[in-house]
């Protein structure tokens, strides 16, 4: 609750005063005047005449005539979140933007305060040991630097609070104020001091380093920036937070280089360098912000609500757990694992042979690793590297092309759910970050593509069954890229085991296809043909009739992993029989005819099969067994259909089918739900009731209905799409909704109820934006739908800066301050 603006207004030679927190609402236990804390500051805001706009990656929050109702306050809140500029949007800073419009008749004194702890919470909170030391910057930068000793020998955090001085303003800087009465300066004497003065001694630039906190104590930091505002004049206030943590370190000791360290270097004063480039470049990052989001915000033909949720799920994308690194390479393995690279030719492609050793580290135990009492119960082999050889050209992160070279990229599948890059579920958000950083989905579809060929011996215990198996088998997808050693160590989950999971390897093939598609990357495609083929030979195995269709094994084995299957099923049917069209037309523009006849010869015969077992005149059973929900209208049931529009290859069936199916979806799985107002659920009986046969069939999955919304936008159904879509903004986003803005969970039910909140699959709504956008600069794939195997020659230039062009209109948010109408 330290970290906070606060405002300091003086009119009248000082008869009339007014100091309040920026803090609208109601806030329990403070405003004490007896307490020496922040309760002691005055917290006055009620909120009534209080807003806040969030168009991510900025926002405004207005404070018209809040505290002072003379002066109308803006504050624009700014993120270097920029597409394709792979530097700036990797810097872990933001920008804070003050506008003040005196409405007055008299010149108003307007002090604004930011204050900071020195903290990150958890264990070092009060463990003591911690700076802060004031600065003078270039260009009239100058603040606080509040350096932070972590616990158990994590790296270090270094955050910068500063503001910039101008002609009309002055900053200031108070460096060190205590929580408690036995500080020297407590932050009840700071907050006296700004409500007297406005301002700190300019001496305190000159006391350098603060004494070390002791144990117990938590040391704040503050700084304020002083201007004149004349009557009915504007003055703007810039301030900034940047964080320097150039060290990410995972439990099982590997550490890196976190991106932005590519540009600052890894010294702690790297903080005060990038406060310093986002007060003098933050402009910039503005007019390239709005250039990428005005085309969707002045198109007329898009619902409002449509827009703003389109760039507001894109929080995941750096609050999902985000880790960007930047080397190849661990920058220290300081467990003393070790990776142990030898080339080695194999079928005529380059691959490695990594051999892990290790040794035992006493705090490895299953108290602090949460994954090893839950899946690694084999005996000591799950501890011990020794005996683990994967074989495989990336058990770590490695890239040879410099211009691919955008370091590593690891989001996790949700806060409640910590896996790397859960790959069934980035199918579905993949979109948002093909759209908008290409160069970082295709680096992740790297990492699978060499995971593909890895294996991983360690034996796993699975919850669900109680069997064992191996950690990775070859040829198998793998469910994520790990939790405690990412790269090195995969799949996490342990609930089933994913190697017989049926919607993996598919999905693999379809995005890798799919982006290949859209960027034209003929480098990418070649790197990961090898993966594309080794993933589509290992279905072959569920393939037990040779009908060309494979089969699930009566068990949840798939993304919906309490719901089971049996036989040929909607979903992983058509993912089956997209990827096998996706992987022919690969085949075919990389010449390799074989290939591409046997997954020809698969789908022909597949399709036939899918479509005499699964259609019923209206839509596609479930599955094709006789259980109780066999018949239920799945929402999800077209997801191969979907990426098979999505990346220009021909529809998998006909339209009548298609538009039949997407219509009973939206007349069941939406309208029957509070009248469409809450999303599609995942299963509607064909009575018209929902499939209650376990948790998942009845949740309505936020990912999944943006996902069959872009189906249906595909087939040219926009209006059922929008309507389809708009139930998740009303039940998650809207005011008369259950409030989960900025941590839309994977779904909720009928009665509101939410899992797993801040989650990666919602950000699928970059599907319905990838099938509203005309101009994809999509491949022309070659005709193979109908055993037309003709080969097509593809130019071999590609771009992946800009994938597609969007067409144009704008709308509010800019720079100027009270022009919002929405």
């Amino acid at each position: 609750m330290a970290n906070q603006f606060s405002i300091f207004i003086s009119r009248d030679g000082g008869n009339k005063k007014y100091a309040s927190v920026l803090a609208p609402g109601q806030h329990e236990g403070l405003g004490k005047s007896t307490d020496h804390g922040i309760s002691s500051w005055g917290w006055n805001l009620n909120g009534q005449h209080s807003t806040y706009h969030a168009l991510f990656p900025r926002a405004w929050t207005i404070y018209d005539g809040e505290p002072d109702p003379e002066l109308k306050i803006s504050c624009r809140q700014i993120s270097p979140f920029i597409p394709n500029n792979y530097r700036e949007s990797s810097l872990p800073t933001a920008v804070f933007v003050y506008t003040l419009v005196n409405t007055g008749k008299e010149r108003a004194k307007v002090s604004l305060l930011f204050t900071w702890a020195n903290s990150i919470g958890g264990i070092s909170h009060l463990s003591g040991n911690h700076v802060n030391e004031p600065f003078i910057g270039e260009d009239g930068v100058s603040g606080v630097l509040l350096h932070h000793k972590t616990a158990k020998n994590n790296p270090p955090v270094t955050y910068a609070i500063a503001a910039c001085e101008t002609q009309n303003v002055s900053v200031s800087v108070l460096p060190c104020f205590g929580l408690n009465e036995g500080s020297g300066v407590t932050a009840k004497n700071m907050w006296a001091t700004m409500v007297q003065d406005g301002q700190f001694d300019r001496e305190n630039y000159n006391k350098g380093p603060s004494m070390p906190s002791s144990p117990g104590e938590t040391h704040c930091a503050a700084v304020s920036a002083t201007a004149w505002v004349e009557p009915h004049g504007k003055c703007t206030v810039a301030f900034s937070v940047a964080w320097s943590s150039p060290k990410i370190k995972f439990c099982k000791g590997k550490s890196y280089n976190r991106r932005y360290t590519k540009y600052y270097g890894t010294s702690k004063m790297a903080a005060k360098d990038l406060v310093h480039d986002s007060l003098t470049n933050y402009m910039l990052w503005e007019e390239e912000i709005e250039k990428w989001q005005n085309p969707v915000l002045r198109d007329d033909g898009l619902p409002e609500w449509y827009k703003f949720t389109l760039f507001n799920e894109l929080y995941f994308l750096v609050a999902g757990g985000t880790v960007w690194i930047d080397s190849d390479s661990p920058a220290e393995n300081s467990s003393g694992i070790k990776s142990i690279i030898a080339d080695s030719t194999k079928s005529n492609k380059t691959e490695a042979s990594v051999v892990h050793r290790t040794a035992l580290n006493g705090s490895d135990t299953s108290a602090d690793d949460p994954s090893r009492s839950a899946s690694e119960e084999e005996g000591e082999e799950s501890d011990t590297f020794e005996n683990c050889a994967v074989n495989s050209n990336s058990a770590g992160p490695t890239n040879n092309d410099d211009h691919d070279d955008v370091g590593r990229f690891l989001y996790l599948e949700g806060v409640e759910y910590i896996m790397w890059c859960t790959y069934d579920v980035h199918f579905y958000a993949s979109f948002a970050l093909l759209e908008l950083f290409p160069q970082i989905e295709l680096s992740i579809q790297r990492d699978f593509a060499r995971a593909v060929l890895s294996e991983d011996t360690r034996k796993v215990k699975f919850l669900a069954e109680g069997n064992s198996g191996m950690r990775k088998v070859k040829g198998a997808v793998p469910h994520d890229l790990g939790m405690h050693d990412p790269w090195h160590e995969m799949n996490a989950y342990n609930i089933h085991d994913t190697s017989r999971w049926k919607d993996l390897n598919p999905k693999f093939v379809l995005q890798v296809y799919r982006d290949f598609a859209a960027t034209g990357n003929l480098s990418f495609a070649a790197q990961v043909y090898p993966a594309v083929c080794a993933a589509i030979d290992y279905m072959d195995q569920f393939d037990r009739d040779n009908d060309g269709l494979i089969e699930n094994d009566g068990f949840p084995d798939q993304t919906y992993d309490t719901w089971t299957v049996h036989g040929v099923s909607a979903y992983c049917g058509s993912l089956w029989l997209a990827a096998l069209q996706a992987a022919a037309a690969m085949a075919l523009q990389l010449g390799d005819q074989s290939f591409a006849d046997k997954c020809t010869h698969k789908f022909v015969k597949g399709k036939a099969v899918f479509e005499e077992k699964l259609w019923n005149g209206e839509y596609f059973n479930y599955d094709s067994g006789s259980s109780g929900n066999s018949k239920s209208i799945q929402a999800d049931q077209l997801a191969g259909q979907w990426y098979t529009a999505a990346s220009g290859l021909p529809d998998l069936f006909s339209g009548e089918k298609i538009s039949s199916a997407l219509q009973k979806i939206y007349d069941f799985n939406v309208m029957k739900v509070r009248g469409g107002r809450m999303g599609a659920v995942n299963g509607m009986h064909p009575n018209g009731k929902v499939d209650e046969t376990c948790m998942q069939s009845r949740e309505i999955w936020t990912g999944v209905t943006y996902g069959a919304a872009a189906t249906m936008i595909h087939a040219g159904m926009k209006e059922q799409a929008f309507a389809t879509a708009e139930g998740i903004f009303t039940a998650g986003w809207s005011e008369e909704g259950f409030g989960y803005a900025f941590q839309t969970p994977e779904g909720w039910t009928m009665d509101g109820h939410f899992r797993s909140l801040i989650y990666m699959r919602p950000l699928s709504i970059w599907g319905m934006q990838w099938a509203l956008s005309t101009s994809k600069t999509i491949l022309k794939p070659p005709q193979i739908h109908l055993m037309d195997r003709t080969p097509h020659v593809v130019n071999s230039s590609h771009n992946e800066a800009g994938v597609k062009k969007i067409a144009t209109k704008a709308k509010c948010f800019g720079n100027a301050v009270f022009h919002c109408s929405c």
